[in-house]
Parts: structure tokens; C-alpha cells; sequence
């Protein structure tokens, strides 16, 4: 009633009133509809409350499922954390029971883990390592520590640039020096999860040892060089590139007597030398400062030779040399003698000089004949030693050839061929004892009568190995004609022609023929070589002249000139053809015999001699002691007794001591202290009674052979021809050669 009387106010009028009171009842009744229809909501509500408190009930037993398997997960990952801490702990403990450092990058080369002992020789270093650090941040720590040593010439950044390079290879090791002389190996390794590992070894006790023994053997080795130094005639003294004394020798201190400060390694050359000027002459003053001024020589010193004089009369040779370090050497030789014994020679030649130039005249003459004899003596000795290699090769070939001879006939066949080359050999070595005598003009040719085949055939042998290695046809001709010559100088003649032919031609075929031409066989020898140019025909007989037209054949261009005066020596025409581009030949011209001897060379063939000395007793008398063994084991394989001595004496006393006479006696001429071989026969003679002898030597003076054609004893030319020797053994006892 208050509210209705609030509501309508006393003033308003009747209307107003109404108008009120109808709002009123309109709102009233909209409320109570309202109120009825919240009435249903408020069931519906109801249900849906019911509803949700059974999801609610459900979602909550799920989420308290889903909460204790969580809280069991979350126990299990606690569990596997604090396992995983553990195994990290014992990591880390296990890492620092390792003794060198050790240190892990990832793949993304940042610093997993390290040990304590990781860079613990740059102290700077481990307390800025922690997890995390890029290994680039690492090298560049390292780079910047003071505690890192650089060799001298490098920078930090030079350092810093190969360690990273150093680390894009898959393995690498190296060594790292600190300031305080420690050393470090640092052994860097991939893993295969592309992670970093490096381990740091200290090595310093290895460096020290290793420093240890290379000290101990440089102190050897200076030991061994101070006593060199020591026995060293010279003065010397070394210095190092610094101008410091490192060294001399107690030869240098008696020369200048330097006090002991100055003998110190370490002393300066400026103190050294001036007690060194001190000690010399005033004169000398110029070679001191030569001396001087090379030791502060700014650039590279060339060698110094001065000579200098001490107070005390003793004369020096100073030689100076500078050592690749640039350090030097001042030796001091005492000449002091020579040059006296060289005062001392001037002067007796001044006196002797007028003498000898009141000789020179008359013996200019005489010498410049001596020179010329001389010279051609050693052109020739030269040319013969040429020659003689020729033959020696042949043999050595076909010495090597018996390794794969397949049959006797083979071995005896190459046996043979080295038999004749040796023989060649002995017969060039008699042509030079001949032409020795043909200098002197005491000697001359022997002519003889020989057939021409067997020379030939030898030759052709000789040289057909030397033919076959440079695939060329060497073909010799047979012939029947029998000539009239020396047969040393002949056969040497064509073994030169032979020889040039093989040599200088290097392809085709070499022909030896010979064509009967009057009452004169003409030997020929011919090749398919280059050919000799007209202007240089003549040349080629010169001394050492060889034939510049690029071939390169070897020899010293001796034999032509061997051949043109061993032709003339016989007087046998000499005759060349040649042509550029195809080939020379040459010509002998030599006459024919009247008849074909057996053998007219003083040879007698085996087979028609008494070879049966079995048994024979023979005192050989040689003072060289190989020659002797050799020749006894010879005549031992013949069944020969051999008794062997070096002197007359010995000889004596042995065939007193065995109370016999040896059935011949074969002796070498020249013996020792003057003695003979003649001597010996005639000594052994006049006590044994005439036995047959025979005398070995190799003088082939005319004048020895006719002594010992006097005493009816037989000569035997060395080196010594077996065939030979066999005969004669057998003729000088031949009731014990026949059977």
C-alpha cells in the first residue's frame, strides 16, 4: 500500500492514476507468466545437472587414471634421470682417473664434457671450458694463451689458421710447446656421430730424454772433433755467426799464446784479435786488416789466403772459410821451414841457373828429340792398350757364354774362342815389346810363311759375338793362300779393320775376304757403315782423330793410325774406299808364299808333340809368388812333381834337404836382389850335374836369345803358352816320355 502510495503521487489526476495502475497490472502479469515458464526451465536445468555430475564423475575416474600413470611415468623418468647422473658422474669420474686430458665436441662441434687434466698446461684456459663452447672459441683460447710457445717466425694467427685446418681432417696428431718448456701431443679423432674427440698427452719427459741422447752424442761427437782438432797440424779456431769463439785447438795456442780469458767460448773475434796483431810483425799490419775487414764482411765471404809473420820468426799461412751459417774458420799452417828450404833452393838455383842455360842450348835439340820420342811412345802405348781391350772383351763373352753352353762340344768350342782371344792378347802384347825395340832401333819384323785361313778365322771368331749383339752379318771368307809377312803385325793390322768395321756400322753385315791380286794376296775388309767423307780420308790415319759426323761407335781413334804404320813397317800398300752413305773398305796388299808350311810360326800343334811328362820331377824357380802357384798347379794337373822355391838358395837348400836331382829345371830370368834364371841353372848344374833346362821370361831381347841358344837351353816367351811348355818338358826328358 505504501509502495501503490509512492507510486501514485496525491497530485496526479484520475487518468494518470488509471494509466498507472494499468502499467502496473500489465507488468504483474507478465511477471507471473514469466514465473510459470522459469518454473519448466528450472526441471529441465535439474535433468541436466544430473547429467553433467555423471560426466563429471566419469571424466574425473579418467583423469585419475591418467594422473597415476603420469605420477608413474614421472617416477620412472626420475628414476632413469638420476641413473643417467649417475653414469655422467661415473663418466666424469673415470675421465679424471684418465692421466692425459681428454675433451668431447658434438656434431655441432660444441664442448659436451672434459677433464681436469684438459689444457692443464695453459692455466689460463680451464676455468673459461665450460659446456657448451664452440670448438672454433676453444682453438682461438688457445691461440691467445701467453703460456703457448710459437716457433720463431710464426704468429698466433698463423697457428690458429693450421689448427683448423688441422681439424677438417678425419685423424690427426701433433705436438704443442708451452712457455715453460712443456710439450704436449694432442691427438685428435672423429667420431662416428661426426662429434670431436682429443686427447692431450704430456711427452715432456720424452722431448728431455730425447734431448738427453742427442746432447750425449753431440758431446761425442765434439769430443771426436776436439781431439781431431787436437792432432791437427794447424792452428785453428771457429766462430759462430755471431763472430764467438766455439771452438779451437791447443796447436792455436802455441802459435799466439793467447792468455786463458780469450780461449773461452763466447769470446768475441774483436778481443781475440787484438792479441793477435799484438803478436804479429809491424809488416804484417796490411794482412791483418785484410784479415779484419773479411770477418765484418756484411754479405757472403769468399775464401781468404794471407801470409803473416810473428815476433818470434815463425811464418804463417792464414786461411780463411766461411761455414754455410755464416760462422768461419781461421787456420794458421807453420811454413816456417818450407819457405826456408825454399830460400835455400832459390839461392843453389840462381847458382845453377847460368850452368843450365850454358846446357839449354845443346840440350834443346837432344830434348825436343826425346819429346817427340816420348810422345809417340805414349800415342802408341795408348793405341796398343786400345787394342788389347778388344780381344779381353771377346773373351770375357765367351767365358759368359759357358753358363748356357748345352753341351761339351759347345764349352770346348767357346773355350777355344776365349783361348784364341787371350792368345790375341799375348800376341798384341809381343807386338809393343817389338815396337818398343823399333823406337829404340834396336829391333825389327820377323817375316814368316803362314796360310791366311787361320788368322782369318780367328779374327772371325773374336768378333762375331761383339757382330751378333749389334745384330750385324759378320762373314769371313775362307781362303787357301799362304803369305809372307809378320804374322803379329799382320793379324793386328786386320783385327783394327775388323774392329772399326764392327763399330762404326749399325746395321747390315761386315765382310773379310781375301782376293788373290798377281803374286800378292789382297786382303779386304768390307762394312755398310756411314761411309768416310773424301776431305776427311786422309785425317782418319791421324792419331786420336775420329770422324765428327754423329756417331757416337766409342773407340779413341787409335786403330787406323796402328794399321797405316803397321803397313808400313811390313811394306804392305794400304788402300781405302769408302763412300758417303753406304760403306768402306780397305785393302792389304801382301805378298804370296812360295809353299803352305805345317806351321812356319814357331807354333808346333799339340798333337804332334810328346805330351806324356807324367812323372817328370821339376824344380821351378819363380820369385813371384802367384806366378809360381800358378805355374806349379799347371804342371801338377799334367802329373808333373813340381818342387817350387823363390831364390837360388832356396832352391839349393831344398833339393839338399830331400837329397835329390829334379829331372829339368824351369826358371824365371829376372829374380830377386839381381839374381838370374841362368845363374840358377848354372848353380844347380855344378851340383846336380847338367840337367836339362828352360829358361821363362819375358825380356825377347835378341840378345838374351842368343845366350841361351849358346847354352843350348830353350826360351819360353811369357805370358806362357801350356802347349809350349808341355813340349818342352817333354823334350828335355824324353826317356820319361815314351812309354
Amino acid at each position: 500500500m505504501n509502495l501503490a502510495a509512492s507510486l501514485l503521487a496525491p497530485e496526479d489526476s484520475l487518468e494518470t492514476r488509471n494509466a498507472k495502475l494499468l502499467k502496473m497490472t500489465s507488468v504483474l502479469m507478465a511477471r507471473v507468466e514469466r514465473s510459470t515458464e522459469d518454473s519448466g526451465a528450472a526441471f529441465a536445468h535439474f535433468q541436466r545437472a544430473l547429467m553433467l555430475e555423471d560426466q563429471v564423475r566419469d571424466r574425473t575416474r579418467d583423469l585419475e587414471r591418467t594422473l597415476d600413470q603420469l605420477n608413474q611415468s614421472n617416477a620412472r623418468l626420475s628414476q632413469a634421470m638420476r641413473e643417467a647422473e649417475g653414469a655422467r658422474a661415473d663418466l666424469y669420474d673415470a675421465l679424471e682417473l684418465v692421466r692425459e686430458g681428454f675433451a668431447l665436441f658434438d656434431q655441432d662441434d660444441r664442448l659436451v664434457m672434459s677433464n681436469s687434466r684438459f689444457c692443464e698446461l695453459l692455466p689460463d684456459l680451464p676455468p673459461r671450458l665450460e659446456p657448451g663452447l664452440r670448438f672454433i672459441g676453444y682453438v682461438a683460447l688457445v691461440a691467445r694463451s701467453p703460456h703457448l710457445a710459437l716457433q720463431p717466425g710464426r704468429t698466433r694467427f698463423g697457428w690458429l689458421k693450421e689448427r683448423l685446418r688441422h681439424h677438417r681432417l678425419q685423424s690427426v696428431t701433433f705436438n704443442v710447446q708451452t712457455t715453460t718448456d712443456r710439450w704436449i701431443q694432442v691427438s685428435e679423432q672423429r667420431t662416428p656421430g661426426g662429434g670431436t674427440a682429443i686427447l692431450q698427452t704430456d711427452i715432456t719427459e720424452l722431448i728431455q730424454l730425447e734431448r738427453q741422447e742427442r746432447d750425449k752424442l753431440l758431446d761425442e761427437q765434439a769430443r771426436l772433433i776436439r781431439a781431431t782438432l787436437d792432432h791437427v797440424g794447424q792452428g785453428i779456431a771457429i766462430f759462430d755467426a755471431g763472430n764467438r769463439l766455439v771452438g779451437w785447438n791447443e796447436r792455436l795456442r802455441q802459435l799466439f799464446m793467447p792468455p786463458m780469458r780469450l780461449l773461452r767460448v763466447g769470446t768475441g773475434f774483436a778481443g781475440l784479435a787484438e792479441h793477435l796483431r799484438a803478436a804479429l810483425r809491424a809488416e804484417d799490419a796490411a794482412a791483418f786488416a785484410r784479415l779484419v775487414a773479411w770477418v765484418n764482411t756484411p754479405d757472403g765471404r769468399p775464401p781468404l789466403d794471407l801470409q803473416i809473420t810473428t815476433r818470434n820468426g815463425i811464418r804463417l799461412d792464414a786461411f780463411g772459410q766461411e761455414m754455410p751459417d755464416r760462422g768461419f774458420v781461421v787456420s794458421f799452417t807453420d811454413v816456417t821451414a818450407e819457405r826456408e828450404a825454399r830460400l835455400a833452393l832459390l839461392a843453389a838455383n840462381e847458382g845453377l841457373e847460368q850452368r843450365v842455360r850454358e846446357r839449354t842450348v845443346a840440350l834443346e835439340s837432344a830434348l825436343s828429340q826425346a819429346e817427340r820420342a816420348n810422345a809417340s811412345k805414349s800415342r802408341f802405348v795408348a793405341a796398343v792398350s786400345h787394342d788389347l781391350l778388344q780381344p779381353l772383351s771377346a773373351a770375357k763373352l765367351f767365358l759368359a757364354a759357358l753358363d748356357s753352353a748345352a753341351s761339351p762340344d759347345e764349352v770346348a768350342l767357346t773355350v777355344s774362342r776365349a783361348r784364341s782371344a787371350f792368345e790375341s792378347v799375348e800376341s798384341i802384347l809381343g807386338a809393343l815389346l817389338d815396337i818398343s825395340r823399333l823406337d829404340s832401333g834396336a829391333a825389327g819384323i820377323t817375316p814368316a810363311t803362314f796360310p791366311l785361313d787361320g788368322l782369318l778365322t780367328r779374327l772371325g771368331d773374336e768378333f762375331r759375338e761383339l757382330a751378333r749383339q749389334k745384330r750385324l752379318e759378320l762373314r769371313v771368307v775362307p781362303s787357301s793362300l799362304v803369305v809372307r809377312s809378320d804374322a803379329s803385325y799382320l793379324r793386328r793390322i786386320v783385327q783394327n779393320l775388323i774392329a772399326n768395321a764392327v763399330r762404326y756400322t749399325s746395321a747390315g753385315k761386315v765382310l773379310v775376304g781375301v782376293r788373290r791380286a798377281g803374286g800378292a794376296a789382297r786382303i779386304e775388309i768390307w762394312d755398310t757403315g756411314p761411309g768416310i767423307p773424301a776431305a776427311d780420308r786422309e785425317a782418319v790415319f791421324h792419331e786420336f782423330h775420329r770422324l765428327a759426323n754423329g756417331h757416337t761407335a766409342g773407340g779413341m781413334g787409335l786403330g787406323l793410325a796402328i794399321v797405316e804404320r803397321a803397313c808400313a813397317l811390313l811394306d804392305h800398300p794400304l788402300e781405302l774406299i769408302s763412300e758417303e752413305g753406304r760403306g768402306t773398305g780397305f785393302r792389304i796388299t801382301v805378298p804370296l808364299a812360295g809353299e803352305r808350311p805345317a806351321r812356319s810360326d814357331g807354333h808346333v800343334p799339340e798333337t804332334l808333340l810328346p805330351q806324356d811328362v807324367e812323372g817328370v820331377v821339376a824344380m821351378v824357380v819363380e820369385n813371384d809368388a802367384s806366378v809360381r802357384t800358378a805355374l806349379v798347379g799347371l804342371l801338377e794337373t799334367w802329373g808333373v812333381s813340381a818342387l817350387d822355391a823363390a831364390s837360388p838358395s832356396e832352391a839349393l837348400g831344398l833339393l839338399a834337404d830331400l837329397g835329390i836331382a829334379p829331372d829339368v829345371i824351369v826358371a824365371d830370368y829376372h829374380l830377386d836382389n839381381g839374381r838370374n834364371g841362368l845363374e840358377v841353372i848354372a848353380a844347380l848344374r855344378a851340383q846336380y850335374g847338367v840337367i836339362p833346362a828352360i829358361l821363362v821370361t819375358a825380356d825377347r831381347s835378341r840378345r838374351l836369345a842368343d845366350r841361351c841358344g849358346a847354352l843350348g837351353i830353350p826360351l819360353l816367351n811369357k805370358p806362357v803358352e801350356p802347349a809350349r811348355l808341355r813340349a818342352l818338358l817333354a823334350r828335355c826328358h824324353p826317356a820319361r816320355a815314351v812309354r
